[in-house]
């Protein structure tokens, strides 16, 4: 190898690592809206779903006593829980404010739902709530990205 190649190698000549740069960069800058995207997706179908239970609330409450068994909880105090968790959760996750609790504590949600409902869901309704989890996961786990309050406040605070 010549002292040109080993330069030119050093110097990102290589096609190869520069469409690898590229594509590094180009998935940098897709995590904040995939992120986003993902927090408003998950956001909107939890907050449906309390606004749903709101909507009728003997029904929410008669499901909690004869069809979710929520172990722990009186079906009463469950149908509250549930409810005040779909209905206050996603606006912190849809914001990114408090990213991760509101990402833990629908992580919460969505597992007691699903457990507790387990045996009457059909497959295409658990695979939903698997991709929820996953989402809310993702979002645990790396926090709300870049487009989000959590973000804004902490390059405020470092300024």
């Amino acid at each position: 190898m010549t002292s040109l190649t080993l330069r030119s190698a050093a110097n990102g000549g290589n096609p190869v690592c520069r469409a690898w740069r590229l594509l590094m960069r180009i998935l940098d800058w897709l995590q904040a809206p995939a992120l986003l995207a993902a927090r408003l997706y998950v956001s909107f179908v939890f907050f449906n779903s309390g606004l749903q239970s709101l909507r009728d609330w003997a029904g929410t409450v008669w499901l909690y006593e004869n069809e979710f068994h929520v172990a722990l909880l009186p079906p009463h105090v469950a149908a509250v829980a549930g409810t005040a968790g779909e209905l206050l959760l996603p606006p912190l996750l849809a914001l990114g404010l408090c990213g991760r609790f509101g990402a833990l504590g629908l992580f919460m949600v969505n597992a007691v739902a699903l457990l507790s409902y387990l045996y009457a869901l059909q497959a295409p309704a658990i695979l939903f709530h698997v991709i929820w989890g996953i989402l809310i996961l993702v979002v645990a786990l790396w926090g709300p990205g870049k487009w989000s309050v959590d973000h804004w406040l902490q390059r405020r605070r470092a300024a």
